[in-house]
């Protein structure tokens, strides 16, 4: 049995998926932040348009290698742009 994985999304990112809440179930192969970009570019392809969207792992940005389980809180932040 593996932990359903609670993702929070933000901004465009909310948008590709539909909704601001979304539970990732097949997480067995997410072990870091790489990974769960990795998995969002595949299953939502219009995540390739982002290439600079953030991880946060419970309420800090994370780097690629940052490691991620399903008790953490994991927010997709969308690039901010300026102007």
């Amino acid at each position: 049995y593996l932990n359903p994985m609670n993702l929070l999304c933000f901004g465009i990112a909310k948008e590709i998926i539909g909704t601001a809440n979304f539970v990732l179930s097949d997480d067995a192969s997410i072990t870091n932040v790489a990974d769960l970009k990795q998995y969002l570019r595949q299953t939502y392809p219009e995540f390739h348009n982002y290439k600079d969207f953030q991880v946060a792992v419970n309420q800090a940005f994370a780097e690629d290698t940052t490691p991620i389980s399903p008790t953490d809180e994991i927010a997709i932040i969308p690039p901010v742009s300026g102007g």
